[in-house]
C-alpha cells in the first residue's frame, strides 16, 4: 500500500511538469486520432521520434490499375504516386487519387489498417486461447477433477452463456448455433478489452469501428433469415391477424420485413455507440491533466489527482462494460435466432405429448 501511494504522488507532481511543455493540447485530435482507423499504427513517442508500425497499402483504380506501397511513403510528402489521404468531405482520412484534370477518386482500397490489424492479432490471441484450453481437455479425462485457473474460467464462462443465454433462447436446436453466438461473444469480449490497453498490440479499436459491428450484425442477420423455418416467414409475410391489415394493403407484412432490417441496425449502433463512448471519456479524462497543467501547480496536481482516479474508475467500469455489451450482443442473436426457429402450436404439444 506504501509502494502504491509513493507511485501516486510520483505521477501526480511527475505528470503536471511534463505536461507543462506542451503549450497546445489538441483534444479533438488526440481523441478522433484514436477512433479512426489509420494507415499506420502508432506504438508511443518520445522526444526525439515517433515509433511508428508502417502497414502495406493495396489499392486499385480503375485509370492507373493495382498499387502496393508501404504507408511510410505518405509520410514523406503527404502523396505518393498520385495517391494521398482526404482530409474532408465524404472521403476524410482514406486515401484518393488525384486525376490530372484535379478531380478526386475514390480507389478500390484493400490495405491493411489499424484496425484490420487488430482484428487479425484479436483472431489469433483467441485461437491461441481456445486452442490452450481445448488442450487441457485431450489430455485429461472426464473422471478428473475440474480444471483451476484459466481453464477454469474459460470453462464457467462458456457454460454460462450456453446454459443461461443460448439453450433458453433458441430451444432444442441449440447445438447448431452454440459454436457460432461462442466465438460471437468471445470475440467481442477480446477485442473489448484489447481496445483499453494502450500497449501494442493491443489498442486499436475494433469493436469501436462501425464497420467491424455491422459484419458482426450481418452475420446474425443472414443466420436469421437464412436458417429461418416455415413458421417464420409466415408470421412476416402471413401473419396471424385481421384481414383488413395484411390484404389488400399488406401493411403488418411491410412492417414485419422494415423489422427484419432494424434487428442488425441495433445490433450494429448499440456495441459501437457503448465502446465508443467509453473511449472517448477515458480519452477526455486523460487531455484534463495536460490541459490544466499550465493553470498552476496547486490547479494542475489537483486536476492530475482528479483525473486519474476518474480515469482508473472509468477503466474498472469499461471492463464491466467489456463485457456486458459481449453478453448483450450475443443474447439478442439468440434471441433473433430463437425467433426464426420457432415451431407451430400443434407440433410443439406433440413434442410436449412424446416427452
Amino acid at each position: 500500500m506504501k509502494k502504491f501511494i509513493a507511485i501516486l504522488t510520483m505521477l501526480l507532481t511527475f505528470i503536471p511538469m511534463m505536461a507543462r511543455d506542451n503549450e497546445e493540447v489538441d483534444v479533438q485530435g488526440i481523441i478522433f486520432g484514436h477512433l479512426k482507423d489509420s494507415y499506420e499504427w502508432h506504438v508511443f513517442s518520445t522526444n526525439s521520434r515517433d515509433y511508428i508500425i508502417d502497414l502495406p497499402v493495396i489499392l486499385y483504380s480503375k485509370v492507373s490499375g493495382w498499387h502496393f506501397f508501404m504507408s511510410d511513403k505518405l509520410e514523406e510528402n503527404g502523396s505518393y504516386d498520385g495517391f494521398h489521404i482526404s482530409d474532408e468531405g465524404a472521403f476524410a482520412g482514406k486515401l484518393v487519387e488525384t486525376l490530372p484534370d484535379g478531380t478526386e477518386l475514390k480507389p478500390l482500397d484493400l490495405s491493411l489498417t489499424k484496425v484490420a490489424l487488430g482484428v487479425i492479432i484479436n483472431c489469433l490471441l483467441l485461437c491461441i486461447i481456445i486452442m490452450c484450453t481445448g488442450r487441457w481437455y485431450r489430455n485429461h479425462k472426464e473422471t478428473d477433477a475440474a480444471p483451476r485457473g484459466f481453464v477454469g474460467l474459460i470453462e464457467y464462462v462458456v457454460a454460462m452463456i450456453v446454459d443461461d443465454v443460448i439453450k433458453p433462447s433458441i430451444g432444442k436446436d441449440y447445438r447448431r448455433y452454440a459454436p457460432l453466438l461462442l466465438t460471437m461473444f468471445f470475440f467481442i469480449l477480446l477485442s473489448n478489452i484489447m481496445g483499453l490497453i494502450p500497449i501494442f498490440p493491443a489498442g486499436a479499436n475494433v469493436t469501436g469501428n462501425i464497420a467491424v459491428t455491422l459484419f458482426l450484425a450481418l452475420i446474425t442477420f443472414f443466420t436469421v433469415n437464412i436458417f429461418g423455418n416455415r413458421e417464420y416467414w409466415k408470421e412476416i409475410l402471413w401473419p396471424d391477424v385481421p384481414i383488413f391489415l395484411k390484404a389488400p394493403l399488406p401493411l403488418l407484412p411491410l412492417i414485419e420485413l422494415v423489422g427484419i432490417f432494424t434487428k442488425p441496425f441495433a445490433l450494429t449502433v448499440r456495441l459501437f455507440a457503448n465502446i465508443t463512448a467509453g473511449h472517448c471519456i477515458i480519452l477526455a479524462l486523460t487531455c484534463v491533466i495536460f490541459i490544466t497543467a499550465n493553470m498552476g501547480p496547486v490547479i494542475g496536481t489537483t486536476m492530475t489527482g482528479v483525473s486519474l482516479f476518474f480515469m482508473i474508475f472509468m477503466n474498472c467500469l469499461e471492463l464491466l462494460v467489456a463485457y456486458i455489451q459481449a453478453y448483450v450482443f450475443t443474447m439478442l442473436s439468440a434471441v433473433f435466432i430463437g425467433l426464426s426457429r420457432q415451431e407451430h402450436d400443434g407440433e410443439k404439444k406433440k413434442e410436449i405429448t412424446n416427452n
